[in-house]
């Protein structure tokens, strides 16, 4: 699991598409999902999703769970996680890399033996009001240092935003070891070789590294991959003035003005950069595999946490626009041989991070759980066609760290986004894939609107979300629950 890292970037015909030898190897013996998608587009919410099979509105999770202003600081204490249960039915769990998944609660309290965790350390108490304590005074000895604002704009070196009144922020440079994540690889892949040397017990290999998050630092040898006069071309939607869409989208792309078009260039190369050094770093880890003698009995798996913009709208990093572009995630399996009836091929089915915990339990043998909200895809695994799939993504977020009620339909064609702090967004995906019309406002779509609307409260009452209060400031959305009750309308959305 790699960290904010766009699902174009690995597909044949992406844009933004990355030098991914790794993964194109990989993929003629493997399934290739082309609409991958985050439940939340922020680490922990999504994290927690994968790990649980429950959206964030069940599991709790809505972002950062170690900021001052988090609005938890892990899952519920209910929250199932099929870790606990492959550690019962005698799997090897091991874990090597990123968690965020909560504070206060490690890997290891969950079935997994650590080789290596990175991120934030683990909190020595589960009293919530002192986790929140030490969580804002951590956050003010960290603000204590900033410096006071310049009387003029200082100099900018490239790929540099100044921020008064905060640390300034560079865009992209180079590292070697970015994030440890050679660290983590290598740490996992010891961890691997120890297990199948120990024993032939079954194992589960987690392994997560947290590029190709901001800021873009890829090693040298990678950036050199891609020749500063041959500079990649920002989306066709980047010069989006964003006129018709809520302020906060506005205000979020103006952090980023301060580039010039060729450092946002720079800024996509680098990305790009970033994500062949992770398909490298897999490449490493199917070596070691193939050396244990297991490969060939074993799931494998290649996705992320969330996406990116990757200059889309003229964004970068990942927030409450709602571009798919945030959402969109990569996902590339291969089953075991002797199974792969899909090898090669590319699955256009709607996938979310809640279904990868139905998944591993069939694929573990592990019976059903019906308190999960996601859906097995193990026939798509073995190319076969799914029955009852959903026609219908659903997206949850309160803010990252900048709060704000944001909940999303996503059909075939349409795209409603119901934005608690601003007016609304719909778009018509068929005519408009990158989402530079919105049509909210368009009387002669009110009856797709209230369809979206009642799926989305449908889909509210199913998975706890408690967006539902009625008083007269707070109750803004166009259609209010009761919407739920309406027959469904599928000819509204055609």
């Amino acid at each position: 699991m790699t960290d904010q890292q766009l699902g174009t970037t690995v597909l044949p015909d992406g844009s933004p598409r990355a030098q991914t030898p790794v993964l194109d190897k990989f993929r003629q013996d493997a399934v290739t999902f082309r609409r991958a998608y985050c439940p939340s587009p922020h680490c922990c919410p999504s994290r927690a999703s994968f790990f649980s099979g429950w959206y964030p509105s069940q599991h709790g999770v809505w972002n950062n769970v170690d900021v001052a202003n988090a609005l938890s600081r892990g899952p519920r204490p209910e929250t199932p996680f099929w870790s606990t249960e492959f550690a019962e039915a005698g799997y090897q769990l091991l874990f090597s890399g990123k968690w965020h998944v909560s504070n206060h609660l490690a890997p290891s309290d969950f079935g997994w033996r650590e080789a290596m965790r990175t991120g934030f350390p683990m909190r020595s108490t589960h009293d919530p009001h002192e986790l929140d304590r030490m969580a804002i005074d951590e956050s003010w000895e960290g603000a204590r240092d900033m410096p006071a604002p310049p009387d003029a704009e200082p100099d900018r070196g490239e790929g540099m935003i100044p921020r008064p009144g905060y640390s300034n922020y560079t865009h992209y440079g180079t590292q070697e070891n970015p994030f440890k994540d050679g660290t983590v690889v290598q740490e996992a892949n010891a961890a691997l070789k120890q297990a199948a040397a120990e024993s032939d017990k079954p194992f589960c290999l987690y392994v997560g590294t947290l590029g190709p998050h901001d800021p873009y630092v890829p090693p040298q040898e990678f950036l050199d991959r891609y020749p500063e006069e041959d500079l990649p071309a920002l989306p066709p939607t980047f010069y989006d003035p964003m006129i018709e869409k809520p302020a906060l989208y506005r205000r979020t792309r103006d952090r980023f003005a301060k580039l010039s078009d060729q450092e946002h260039r720079e800024s996509l190369r680098h990305y790009l950069a970033f994500c062949t050094y992770q398909d490298a770093l897999f490449g490493q880890l199917l070596e070691t595999l193939e050396a244990t003698g297991r490969a060939d009995d074993t799931v494998v798996i290649f996705m992320s946490d969330h996406g990116d913009y990757a200059g889309d709208h003229g964004l970068w990093t990942k927030g409450l626009p709602a571009f798919l572009t945030a959402y969109h995630v990569p996902l590339i399996a291969r089953m075991p041989s002797g199974m792969r009836g899909g090898a090669g091929s590319m699955v256009e089915d709607k996938i979310s991070l809640v279904d990868f915990a139905p998944t591993f339990r069939e694929l573990a043998g592990l019976p059903a759980d019906e308190r999960l909200a996601g859906q097995s895809f193990v026939p798509q695994l073995k190319g076969q066609r799914a029955e009852r799939w959903r026609d219908t993504l659903f997206f949850q977020s309160n803010g990252n760290e900048t709060y704000g009620i944001q909940r999303t339909v996503v059909t075939d064609e349409w795209m409603l986004v119901f934005n608690g702090f601003d007016y609304d967004e719909l778009y018509h995906l068929k005519t408009d894939p990158g989402q530079m019309r919105n049509l909210a406002d368009r009387p002669e779509h009110e009856a797709v609107k209230r369809e979206l609307y009642r799926r989305l409260w449908t889909f509210a009452e199913a998975h706890d979300d408690s967006y539902n209060n009625g008083y007269i400031t707070t109750a803004l959305a166009e259609y209010g629950p009761g919407t739920r009750h309406l027959a469904r309308d599928d000819d509204a959305l055609k």
